[in-house]
């Protein structure tokens, strides 16, 4: 998963960006016709979100089904395993969910299985919407290669108010600070963090070495700068395993989704977790809770300062089944239209 490092000012500044809406040329499709397979991870908590842009979409083209291939799992962790089966085998979707970055640059793009997008950017004006470091991330030399839907801060920590009041904890604002607080919340008969499937570790590992290192340490783990043999990256480690050791991990964790974890989160059996901002999502329209009351949240311990982005995008592969319907369904995600039905149920930023 490629991720870029901003600060929350550079957001603000960079990503507080209307989109643009549809051109004449895309509202004129209304002949679109057959089944239009749209291929994502986006299934239970997650689902209201792509649904909202699905009914949008039979909207404006009654004439083609809309067939909803999901396959849960958080991260799209199974669902890349069935959609690496599908393009081997030369049957690709309509368009799949994939993060920008590496993600679809390193593998489909590389294998020349997708579609130059420019020409839609191009038609629609995105150029003059999105932000440069987006489309930077969606594009190689050759072309751009996916339609952004979102972007996710991903470094984030929950957790209720009245919960920590009442076992007289506060907001950890340093992992040093989280460790600290632990035999407290044990005491309580209170897990301190909460973890689920495998790629849920993976995220928190990735959150801990950020808050360690710091933005110019994390990006110089792939720039070759950071020295992982060093005693801060060691540290990261270290860190690592002791805020295991005050999880649920190796408990009940495997097969545990993110949902979930938030679940316990809110039932006061788990103090802490570290999520994605697609959790207010389902916190506010799954389990219809009011921030600040029924939930809380904060950056993650030493990331104050940090925004950890990803974003989510489709792409149109070589070889569409129904190519007309998938580029119509790719106009309608970079629309404000479009992005401003999906993204406050998704809990994420158009």
């Amino acid at each position: 998963m490629s991720k870029r490092l901003l600060s929350l000012c550079s957001l603000v500044i960079v990503f507080a960006v209307v989109v643009g809406s549809f051109a004449p040329t895309a509202r004129a499709q209304d002949d679109l016709s057959g089944s239009l397979e749209i291929f994502s991870w986006w299934a239970g908590s997650e689902g209201p979100a792509l649904e909202a842009l699905i009914a949008l979409y039979n909207e404006q083209h009654p004439g083609v089904e809309v067939i909803n291939a999901t396959v849960a799992g958080g991260s799209g962790v199974n669902a890349r395993a069935v959609l690496k089966t599908r393009m081997e085998g030369g049957e690709p979707p309509d368009s799949f969910q994939v993060h920008a970055g590496q993600e679809l640059i390193g593998t489909w793009v590389a294998a020349d299985r997708m579609e130059d997008l420019t020409f839609l950017f191009e038609e629609q004006g995105w150029f003059e919407v999105f932000p440069e470091g987006l489309i930077d991330l969606l594009s190689t030399d050759e072309g751009i290669w996916s339609v952004p839907v979102n972007i996710h801060r991903s470094n984030v920590l929950w957790y209720v108010p009245a919960n920590l009041e009442a076992w007289g904890v506060e907001v950890p604002a340093t992992w040093d600070d989280f460790l600290a607080v632990c035999p407290t919340l044990q005491e309580a008969g209170v897990t301190p963090l909460g973890v689920g499937a495998p790629w849920t570790v993976y995220h928190l590992w990735e959150n801990i070495a950020v808050g360690v290192l710091g933005p110019e340490g994390w990006n110089g783990i792939w720039t070759g700068e950071t020295d992982l043999m060093g005693e801060d990256f060691l540290k990261v480690w270290d860190t690592f395993g002791k805020v295991l050791a005050c999880s649920n991990f190796g408990v009940d964790n495997e097969g545990l989704e993110w949902d979930k974890v938030i679940d316990r989160v809110v039932d006061g059996t788990v103090a802490f977790n570290i999520m994605g901002d697609w959790a207010a999502g389902y916190l506010t329209t799954t389990r219809e809770l009011v921030p600040g009351e029924g939930f809380g949240y904060a950056p993650a311990p030493g990331t104050d300062g940090v925004f950890v982005m990803l974003s989510d995008s489709f792409g149109l592969p070589v070889g569409a089944p129904n190519r007309d319907a998938a580029v119509a369904w790719l106009a309608l995600l970079g629309s404000k239209e479009g992005q401003d039905a999906f993204n406050p149920l998704k809990g994420s930023i158009p």
